[in-house]
């Protein structure tokens, strides 16, 4: 799942052009020394990085630790959430589908998913299994996310399904770009009631096994070896510390793949060879026509325009980003849960596939950036960019705007601790339509939040100005503290609660500002 879709962003610093070079590999030495350097400069624990060039693997290796408490060594075989990776799987899985001649992109949702409803009767009865893939829903970005965000949540696929109908759309439908993840859930459903076994099955069976990814898994809950694991880790506070890998999913269809570099080859080398794999590329997973499909843009997306790369278009296949540079096509995605933090990126017309895995947030993203940007222009004959540094550079100012404004909130609390507040006009079970109850009640004399479906969502509700209090969240492997606005009436009880996150850095699926609580009661 994305949490965040980092989508190899292009810094809009860039102005001229870099001299060029001849293109060619970068030598095992010089990736070392550049990933030594991200390291440092982005404060990660372990990285993997692995890199496919025509046809073959020409270098996979692990950098740093699984975990700072166990200091166990990461390797090509060192598995990682992939997250977001994950979506690629989907449609393939979907892909085989078609193939077979099960189902058709054009399909109606409805047809498999009866109970399927959308924010309106017509997005409803024409909402297409291809609408699933590519983001063009007309709902916000992130919208539901909150619940499998954090997770620990008791939402079933029933509760996705019946969500969409009490979202208010932000774009008209198939109009606008806006990341989803719930829809990949429902998309997991179809393959699961088409082919009679569960998301999870269809990946292991007919992906996962057939490409020899003998040690990925399609659940975080299949893993009975955790020392092939990479602990995740959160440099929030300025230290490293380890925190929980992120449990499973209502299915795994938008985020729940754990693999490692090793096996992540395998995957972008039937990818670079149009669903061909095999020692002798005699056996076919989809078919080129497929690939087609999950390789043209279906939802154009904003381009920066940057004169390095000469970039014209940018969107959103099935399951994958899609833009150009040099002339050249480049699919990639990205992929982050809490502390895992993941890249691929394919450039087909030069046959070459990178694939990043990180174990801290938030880090690792400037660590996949900056990397893979460097190995990329590599090959496309450009010079060194400094990648490294620039991305520090961006990556601290967006800290440093973010905890300003996170700081001022706290300050502001702090100063009005002593208010006077009626708590008990306060107090009492609110309820939202998608996400269900939450209580605000008094723990000793503080006032306190608590989410009945989303337990990790409960923490002390501080006075901050006006009718609104800050949550301080018990859960703190992520950034995501929110403010809750009370609406009250001429007596000055509540009736209704919305909320937003405090933190401008916020990831986006803590959608707080999807949710309108109505109180049901004292």
């Amino acid at each position: 799942m994305t949490k965040i879709k980092w989508s190899l962003f292009i810094i809009t610093i860039i102005t001229v052009f870099a001299s060029s070079h001849l293109p060619g590999q970068i030598p095992s030495k010089e990736i070392d020394a550049l990933i030594a350097n991200a390291m440092e400069k982005f404060n990660v624990a372990g990285v993997a990085v692995a890199i496919v060039k025509d046809g073959k693997i020409v270098h996979k290796k692990g950098y740093g630790v699984k975990s700072i408490d166990t200091k166990l060594l990461i390797d090509e075989h060192t598995n990682f959430e992939i997250a977001s990776n994950s979506k690629a799987f989907t449609t393939a899985a979907l892909s085989i589908l078609v193939d077979e001649g099960k189902l058709s992109w054009n399909d109606n949702v409805k047809k498999y998913i009866p109970e399927f409803k959308m924010y309106n009767d017509y997005v409803t009865e024409n909402f297409t299994i291809e609408d699933l893939l590519c983001h063009r829903s007309g709902l916000g970005l992130g919208a539901g996310d909150l619940m499998m965000f954090p997770d620990g949540t008791d939402f079933t696929i029933n509760d996705v399904i019946k969500s969409f109908q009490y979202f208010t759309p932000v774009s008209g439908f198939r109009t606008q770009f806006n990341y989803d993840n719930q829809l990949y859930l429902v998309a997991g459903e179809i393959i699961a009631r088409i082919s009679g076994m569960t998301w999870e099955t269809f990946i292991q069976k007919r992906i996962l096994e057939p490409l020899q990814m003998q040690n990925s898994l399609s659940s975080i809950a299949q893993v009975k070896d955790f020392s092939m694991m990479a602990s995740p880790h959160s440099s929030e506070s300025g230290t490293i510390k380890k925190i929980s890998l992120y449990g499973p999913m209502v299915n795994g269809a938008a985020g729940g793949i754990v693999s490692n570099v090793d096996d992540m080859s395998k995957w972008m080398l039937v990818q670079l060879n149009h669903g061909k794999y095999g020692s002798h590329l005699d056996k076919q997973l989809f078919t080129k026509e497929r690939q087609h499909e999950m390789w043209t843009i279906h939802t154009v997306d904003q381009i920066n325009p940057n004169p390095r790369y000469n970039q014209h278009f940018n969107g959103y296949g099935l399951g994958w980003n899609l833009s150009d540079v040099k002339g050249n096509l480049s699919v990639s995605h990205t992929g982050g849960l809490p502390g895992m933090l993941s890249i691929v990126t394919m450039i087909p017309d030069l046959n070459l596939g990178i694939v990043i895995l990180t174990n801290t947030e938030n880090g690792g993203a400037g660590v996949f950036s900056s990397v893979s940007q460097t190995i990329i222009d590599s090959y496309l004959g450009l010079n060194d960019f400094g990648w490294v540094d620039k991305y520090a550079a961006y990556f601290e100012s967006q800290k440093k705007s973010g905890d300003e404004v996170t700081k001022k909130v706290w300050e502001t609390v702090s100063k009005a601790k002593n208010t006077t507040i009626k708590n008990e006009d306060l107090i009492g079970l609110y309820e939202d339509k998608w996400f269900g109850k939450i209580e605000i009640f008094l723990k000793g004399s503080q006032l306190w939040f608590k989410s009945y479906r989303s337990p990790k969502l409960n923490g002390p509700m501080s006075f901050y100005k006006a009718n609104t209090f800050a949550i301080k969240w018990d859960y703190k492997d992520m950034n995501c503290d929110a403010l809750a606005l009370f609406n009250l009436d001429e007596e000055g009880k509540a009736q209704n609660i919305k909320m937003k996150g405090i933190s401008p850095n916020i990831d986006f699926s803590f959608d707080f500002q999807d949710l309108n609580f109505e109180k049901v009661r004292k």
